[in-house]
């Protein structure tokens, strides 16, 4: 199991005090079962907030760079297809409007 990144142990952390302050102070409970409901809450909350922190991906060495773009430019290459070039077709003249004008009358 990874270990946790200084910023997943920043917010879990800071989400525990702070969502155990809030709920005390909205519930006002003094009773001990109740404290522990809540410390258990919160220390549920700090943990899905710590968990959801994104990780860092991780640094490739450089000879793992190369590598990877020597295997992606060859998948590139590899994928390419021949293309067929055709000539373009031979479009007919457009017809003019005075070619079809019929004769003035008398």
């Amino acid at each position: 199991m990874p270990r946790p990144t200084p910023a997943q142990l920043t917010y879990g952390s800071l989400t525990v005090i702070f969502s155990t302050l809030a709920m005390l102070l909205l519930s006002q409970t003094s009773s001990g079962p109740g404290i522990a409901v809540i410390a258990v809450a919160a220390l549920g909350l700090g943990l899905l907030v710590a968990m959801t922190v994104p990780q860092p991906k991780p640094v490739a060495s450089p000879a793992a760079r190369v590598t990877s773009a020597r295997v992606t430019s060859a998948r590139v290459t590899s994928a390419r297809v021949p293309v067929q070039r055709t000539a373009a077709p031979v479009l007919a003249e457009p017809v003019l409007a005075d070619s079809v004008r019929e004769p003035a009358g008398p």
